[in-house]
């Protein structure tokens, strides 16, 4: 009886260990924000009319959600596959599941394939096939554009903006079966959104960046001014950009105002890291991005319903 319960007791702690390895596979953090951009595209499509009490609303936006966290999920999985050599250089990645040798590629593949594959058919089933398509899409260009990609040139950051800018275009059109503008005007703001966000993280993340071999700034050196300029260019645009969703009566003034006011904050806090050029003020930007997106996300939505 002992000796079964033991047995019983090693299973359980082996099936817990394996689960944390699926979910460091999944990067349930990073897919979340992802994956939120995308519920915020489908809800602000015209022919969604949101009601707290509407439970059929509630099982489509679950449905969104699941299917979006398969595909990134399978898309961060393929990543950490093809970058598991790499990983082990970085203090942040390397007690992943693979670079610790605590998973083989083989398992990883068979999981990226059932989560990515499973997931742009569950888009593609429930909402249409479209939806499902791009969804995919963006999995192909995350994880066999991007992700080699880094090690090449800094163009990556070009290349992986366009899938990271995907998902609310992806809600749209789950919503609406067509690639119609609104969709469109989403998928800039989060174009141009990611720019100083990358750059942001990879100035403070240099060190790490460097020994795996990836280049992810737009310059070989990590002193030069040149990446705070790059960044208040890009943050800058976002400043009339802000003005678009009102314009074609996307959201209203409230949205239009809150998203003008983070478009300065984050052009302010690239100004500073401009002129300063310090791993303090580059965090004050990376944390700027954390707070732009689902601020405006909000923001945007909340004037609609």
């Amino acid at each position: 009886m002992l000796q079964q319960e033991s047995v019983k007791t090693r299973w359980s702690i082996l099936a817990m260990s394996r689960a944390r390895d699926y979910n460091q596979l999944l990067k349930p953090n990073l897919s979340g924000m992802v994956v939120f951009s995308s519920v915020i595209g489908y809800l602000m499509a015209p022919e969604i009319h949101f009601h707290w009490t509407d439970m059929r609303m509630w099982q489509q936006i679950v449905t969104l959600f699941i299917g979006g966290m398969l595909v990134t999920g399978g898309a961060n999985t393929i990543n950490q596959i093809l970058e598991r050599e790499s990983d082990k250089l970085m203090q942040r990645t390397k007690s992943r599941p693979m670079p610790d040798g605590r998973m083989d590629k083989v398992e990883a593949w068979i999981f990226a394939g059932l989560t990515g594959i499973g997931g742009a058919l569950l888009l593609s089933y429930y909402f249409n096939v479209q939806a499902g398509i791009l969804s995919f899409i963006s999995l192909l260009l995350y994880a066999f554009v991007y992700t080699p990609m880094k090690k090449v040139h800094p163009v990556a950051v070009l290349i992986g903006a366009i899938p990271g800018a995907l998902p609310p275009l992806i809600g749209w059109v789950a919503a609406t079966g067509s690639f119609s503008i609104g969709g469109w005007v989403l998928f800039l703001l989060q174009f141009f959104w990611q720019f100083p966000h990358f750059w942001a993280i990879a100035y403070v993340a240099f060190d790490d960046y460097n020994r795996a071999g990836i280049r992810m700034l737009p310059t070989r050196e990590k002193e030069t001014r040149f990446t705070g300029l790059q960044c208040m260019f890009y943050s800058l645009v976002l400043i009339p950009m802000a003005v678009v969703p009102r314009m074609i009566g996307l959201t209203g003034n409230y949205g239009m105002w809150l998203c003008l006011l983070c478009g300065i904050m984050y052009f302010a806090a690239s100004v500073m890291f401009y002129r300063q050029n310090d791993h303090k003020s580059a965090r004050r930007v990376m944390f700027a991005s954390f707070i732009y997106l689902p601020v405006i996300l909000l923001a945007l939505i909340c004037d609609k319903i």
